[in-house]
């Protein structure tokens, strides 16, 4: 089938799934990937494969830029505590938690299934960055308040990049390529530093540019620009591509928003972000769909299962930790969000491409494929299409802001 003729089936799919969902009052991104699942098993199209290059290249620029260029920076710095502990330190907690617990309960299911600690803790790096897009969208369209609402995508803005470092640190010391923790850590806080650094860099300039245009056109094109090229420079020079766009995302969204765009490229930008982000969630979620093999997944459902509830429990036991931490400071969290936002952990494509980009010599990489792609389904489907009535009960629908 021909490439234009597949991806007018799969937009068009999408919008029907967009105006089923909105009927429904279901999240989008649910009813996607089950379209995918249904139109992969009866092989109707055949779809681009989610591989590294098109999530990286194509998918993961686009949509880091567009959430850090919408986030409100200023209620981000005000819950920069927050942020930062769940998205660097909570992050090697929640790896070392889920890697562990799912290693132990899968050896204690089938000791022939088995997974060791070094595999254990690969698994839980594969799943440690959540993916908040649905359960934003539901935010958003129920009024939840505006802080907490910074406080998911946030963490997630900055725990993708964490996740991705942290999975390439692990891989090379389980195989041997590593010379110890002190490296290790020195290597994350360069990598982690230098795309911060880059993205701030990327961004000033960026924004000093649309300042001295008067061109919606253009100052959208300079936009498209410094997400991709933000993200391929960063990669090429050995720092991380999602920090840089998220910082520089962040910068041109505070500094080149308020200070150098007219009230008429402003509107015109957001209209174009807005379909971007539609666009790429709408291709990334069907893909998603098509990726997973349903009876893969029934085979491993136990194994699944088990390391679901064990991802859920380490997301649990880091927010309520760091809620905490953080309880008698200006920081402190409601108990109530902190249930939001441990259910609100949802996994998506970040994992699954992760994943399928480990080694094919890998010692049992079929099983964390598979564990992966089942926790990332179930994630999506059950917490996703769960969270507005997790919302209501909790009396956090229509709050105001904090």
């Amino acid at each position: 089938m021909p490439i234009e003729t597949t991806l007018v089936i799969l937009f068009s799919v999408a919008t029907a799934a967009a105006i089923a969902a909105r009927r429904a009052r279901i999240p989008y991104m649910a009813v996607l990937v089950i379209a995918g699942i249904i139109l992969g098993a009866f092989h109707v199209v055949n779809p681009p494969r989610l591989t590294h290059e098109l999530l990286f290249g194509v998918i993961l620029p686009g949509l880091l830029f567009e959430a850090a260029f919408n986030i409100d920076v200023r209620i981000f710095l005000r819950n920069k505590m927050a942020i930062t502990a769940l998205a660097i330190p909570g992050v090697v907690v929640a790896i070392v938690l889920a890697g562990a617990g799912t290693a132990l309960a899968i050896s204690a299911l089938s000791s022939e299934r088995g997974l060791t600690l070094a595999q254990g803790l690969v698994f839980g790096a594969l799943v440690a960055a959540t993916d908040p897009i649905a359960v934003v969208a539901i935010f958003r369209e129920v009024k939840v308040p505006a802080r907490l609402i910074t406080l998911v995508d946030g963490e997630s803005l900055l725990n993708d990049g964490t996740s991705i470092v942290l999975l390439s640190l692990l891989l090379a010391a389980v195989t041997g390529l590593s010379s110890g923790y002190s490296h290790l850590a020195l290597q994350f806080v360069l990598i982690v530093g230098g795309g911060a650094f880059l993205g701030f860099a990327a961004g000033t300039i960026a924004s000093r540019l649309v300042a001295r245009i008067d061109d919606a056109v253009i100052e959208i094109t300079i936009t498209v620009i410094t997400a991709y090229g933000t993200f391929a420079l960063a990669e090429q020079a050995g720092v991380s591509g999602v920090i840089a766009t998220v910082v520089a995302g962040m910068y041109c969204g505070e500094i080149g928003w308020r200070e150098a765009m007219s009230h008429t490229t402003k509107t015109a930008l957001v209209a174009f972000w807005d379909y971007i982000a539609f666009a790429l969630n709408s291709i990334i979620f069907l893909l998603i769909g098509f990726e997973v093999s349903t009876p893969a997944l029934l085979r491993a459902w136990p194994e699944i299962v088990l390391a679901f509830l064990v991802v859920v429990a380490a997301r649990a036991a880091v927010v309520f930790g760091v809620g905490g931490l953080l309880s008698r400071t200006r920081e402190r969290l409601p108990w109530s969000w902190l249930s939001v936002m441990t259910w609100g952990g949802l996994r998506g494509a970040l994992s699954m491409v992760l994943a399928l980009s480990l080694p094919d010599d890998f010692p049992n990489r079929e099983l964390l494929v598979t564990l992966t792609f089942g926790v990332v389904v179930l994630s999506i489907l059950v917490q996703g299409l769960t969270m507005q009535g997790l919302l209501t009960r909790l009396g956090i629908v229509g709050a105001r802001s904090g």
